[in-house]
């Protein structure tokens, strides 16, 4: 390792620098499956000679009294000075920030970009103008120890396509309890675990979730929901093909910009190796609950899975949960109608029906109406074309990286009305990166039900950049695994099909219906009791004697 020399001057605040790119060949990078990333090795801290450069990227706000810390305790970090760059971006503080004497040699304080604010438009203000290959995100309360940007970055040697979740614990703030200078000399001798009292320290929630799930090896599509602000880091690469963070997002930007990462396929690592500490409480500690209800609708329009999302599942939201795809070309009305229609009034609301066919060959030209060649693809264009839901597509559409699944289905396959949500149960009961499931009667295509999950199709195609399409499937089976089930499970059968469903507003009015009816019969067989006593006064003592012989 080589150590960092806190001789040399610091460099000039309004002085930007350009660092070191070091050239990895990452083809033949380990390929993790699933979560599991056992098969990574780092090597032991201080033993290794690191060689990519890394931004660490602080959104900062106001606190220049905690901010002094952190600097300083990046000051002494055993990572290569002439491979970490430090950007400080004064995302509106009410005093304008400027850099404590005791820092970093190579640090810069920026203003966030016009157009936003908030910590996730600071971000993206400090990776634009930074330049390491890896970037590194740190909150301006966070004293971090010795090792930290060291142990999260032995990760990034390995994969390019991982993120690192830094540890914390968080304990009460007292500015005039210790000097920039007294921090960054505990911490340059290793002594960083003893500035604060862990027993007094709140751990974060995320440990729990963490330890429950193997170190995240077994969190599968879950990992990515412990990547929450405050300390973590990333390929640039990554962070660019994930869309950076979401300026619009004040509250919730890093759970979202979790997701987006996690969908490009990436494999989630905590670092546990060493800590830092997070000075005072979080907002979502002393403010749950409002914290909570202000995320909730942000994070939910653009999350499909985010757990808040379904408690209202009947609603249709800005990022659907499944892209279905149905190849329409020759096919007849009626059995897109069919398929269409069970999926649009099915139990899960919030898809986007893409129809593929070659609609350009529609023209409004004299014809036969009843006669012409494309007449059902024309009555399929005019019954669907008012549905905000439906997409008319030529070719079929690639992945969208926002949406969690892409379902593609036979026209004429009469699916339940759960089949969508049984379809994305059952891929992650089996934690499967494609399920497939024939259908029965089917009599278009290969008539197979195919559930993709997008981020297993990501990272397949990252890993292997040159596989051919029919090839992709089997490298899903590798980083994620295939499944195959039944499609009885998931489609009506003839009689059900021939049953039309009705809505739960008309099955209550039945109902109440059917009450009133049985309380009016019973109202009538007591009328009729009446009468009888009053008419046959002694017709049950008369029926008692006849048994009794």
């Amino acid at each position: 390792m080589t150590k960092l020399d806190t001789t040399q001057e610091p460099v000039s605040d309004d002085r930007a620098s350009v660092l070191p790119r070091a050239e990895i060949d990452h083809r033949g990078q380990p390929r993790v499956r699933r979560n599991d990333y056992s098969v990574l090795q780092p090597p032991s801290l201080g033993e290794w000679t690191p060689t990519l450069s890394v931004s660490v990227v602080i959104p900062a706000h106001g606190h220049p009294d905690k901010l002094a810390l952190v600097l300083a305790s990046l000051s002494a970090q055993s990572y290569p000075a002439h491979l970490m760059e430090v950007v400080v971006v004064d995302d509106g503080s009410p005093e304008p920030l400027t850099l404590p004497p005791v820092r970093p040699e190579n640090t810069r304080l920026v203003t966030s970009a016009p157009g936003g604010w908030g910590s996730a438009h600071a971000v993206n203000s400090g990776v634009e103008v930074s330049s390491g290959q890896v970037v590194l995100r740190l909150d301006a309360d966070m004293l971090v120890y010795r090792e930290h940007v060291e142990s999260q970055m032995r990760w990034h040697h390995l994969v390019d396509y991982g993120v690192a979740l830094g540890h914390k614990m968080f304990v009460d703030f007292d500015p005039s309890a210790m000097t920039p200078e007294y921090v960054a000399a505990e911490v340059r001798e290793g002594r960083a675990a003893q500035l604060f009292d862990r027993e007094s320290a709140d751990p974060h929630w995320v440990e729990q979730t963490i330890a429950n799930h193997d170190g995240l090896r077994t969190a599968d599509r879950l990992a990515y929901k412990v990547f929450v602000g405050a300390t973590g880091s990333l390929h640039r690469t990554l962070f660019d093909a994930a869309g950076g963070l979401d300026g619009a997002l004040v509250l919730g930007g890093d759970s979202e910009f979790a997701y987006r990462v996690s969908q490009q396929g990436a494999v989630f690592v905590p670092d546990l190796d060493t800590s830092s500490w997070h000075l005072g409480r979080t907002q979502m500690q002393t403010r749950r609950d409002a914290g909570t209800r202000y995320r909730m609708p942000f994070v939910a329009n653009r999350v499909p899975d985010f757990h808040l999302r379904r408690r209202r599942p009947e609603r249709q939201w800005e990022v659907p949960l499944v892209d279905v795809v149905m190849d329409v070309d020759g096919a007849a009305l009626e059995d897109v109608d069919a398929t269409a229609s069970a999926l649009l009034s099915g139990t899960t609301p919030d898809i986007r029906l893409w129809l593929v066919g070659p609609w350009g060959e529609l023209d409004e030209e004299r014809r036969s109406p009843l006669d012409e060649e494309r007449l059902d693809l024309r009555l399929v264009r005019e019954t669907f074309r008012g549905d905000p839901r439906v997409r008319l597509a030529g070719a079929a559409p690639g992945h969208d990286p926002q949406v969690p699944f892409l379902l593609r289905v036979p026209a004429g396959v009469a699916l339940r009305s759960r089949a969508v949500a049984d379809l994305v149960d059952a891929a992650n009961k089996n934690k499967a990166g494609l399920l497939c499931a024939p259908a029965p009667g089917a009599t278009r295509g290969d008539g197979v039900l195919r559930m993709e999950r997008i981020s297993a199709y990501a990272r397949a195609r990252h890993l292997w950049p040159d596989a051919a399409p029919e090839e992709l499937d089997r490298r899903v089976e590798e980083v994620y695994g295939t499944h195959w089930m039944p499609g009885e499970d998931f489609v009506a059968s003839e009689e059900e099909a021939q049953t039309k469903p009705e809505n739960p507003e008309a099955l209550r009015r039945k109902l109440d219906h059917a009450l009133a009816e049985v309380e009016r019969m019973r109202a009538r067989a007591r009328r009729a009791e009446r009468k009888l006593r009053w008419f046959t006064p002694g017709l049950a003592r008369r029926a008692l004697r006849k048994l009794a012989r």
